[in-house]
């Protein structure tokens, strides 16, 4: 966590005119990703390294930054933290924590994380709330629903466009047929490598998850088929990862 914004550097400088006009627009919404990829066997010493900091940034009514933990399967976690435009990159999210806390007990808030993870980083994910099928209003964090499905479909570059057409596509579909299924679509940004779109449906488990995507399967029917065979045919490698976000390991001020 602690390493989160610090790879950006004299680069941004460069990038930023063109990269804070996303913020400018009310299409999308910017969140910072810290992702750590835990080793076997150490998860709960991570989750001790996250729990100390929650309980830091609560004991100390932190400002300045807020985060939702997601906790896949396959063992990565994930930190979103939504920012207003690029230039906030500039700012460090935890110098009010630490100006609290003094800098010898902050730097104490990381030791349970020592050995835990095989590799980490930080990049850009944006919010795409054109795209997205929330017909209840949007919301990151559906109540009650904790459980995670989350479809990267990553896009050759020659199909960059028609992506974008299928996105839509979808959602006047699910739209038409007021499907159950809600969906948010998430743009990869300035630290990934290629492009990919990365759709997020939540539940409240694993099994109403598949039900609601079974029912949505049957509501969709040909003309749903139809769609999944020009994704299938667009997106040449889909990857699905599931799991959950966990709240008693994020910091959201109200």
């Amino acid at each position: 966590m602690k390493s989160i914004y610090t790879v950006l550097s004299a680069v941004v400088l460069i990038l930023l005119m063109s990269f804070t006009t996303w913020a400018q627009n009310d299409r999308y919404q910017l969140y910072v990703v810290h992702e750590d990829h835990v080793k076997d066997g150490k998860m709960d010493q991570h989750h001790k390294g996250d729990m100390d900091i929650v309980k830091a940034a609560k004991d100390n009514n932190m400002k300045g930054m807020n985060w939702i933990t997601f906790v896949a399967d396959d063992g990565r976690v994930m930190y979103l933290s939504p920012i207003k435009n690029m230039g906030e990159l500039d700012n460090n999210p935890f110098e009010d924590l630490e100006k609290k806390m003094g800098k010898e007990e902050f730097d104490k808030l990381f030791d349970s994380y020592d050995g835990t993870y095989s590799k980490h980083g930080d990049y850009i994910l944006r919010l795409d709330n054109e795209l997205s099928y929330m017909p209840d209003g949007m919301t990151t964090t559906p109540e009650g629903e904790n459980y995670r499905r989350l479809v990267f479909y990553h896009i050759p570059p020659e199909h960059a466009e028609k992506a974008e057409e299928i996105a839509r596509e979808a959602k006047k579909l699910y739209t038409d047929k007021n499907a159950k299924s809600h969906y948010r679509v998430y743009k990869s940004g300035f630290g990934n490598m290629g492009s990919f779109f990365m759709v997020a449906a939540s539940a409240k488990s694993e099994q109403e998850m598949n039900s609601k995507r079974e029912e949505t399967k049957n509501l969709l029917g040909k003309e749903g088929e139809t769609l999944r065979k020009k994704i299938e045919d667009t997106f040449t490698d889909i990857e699905v990862v599931t799991g959950h976000i966990k709240p008693e390991l994020s910091y959201v001020q109200n």
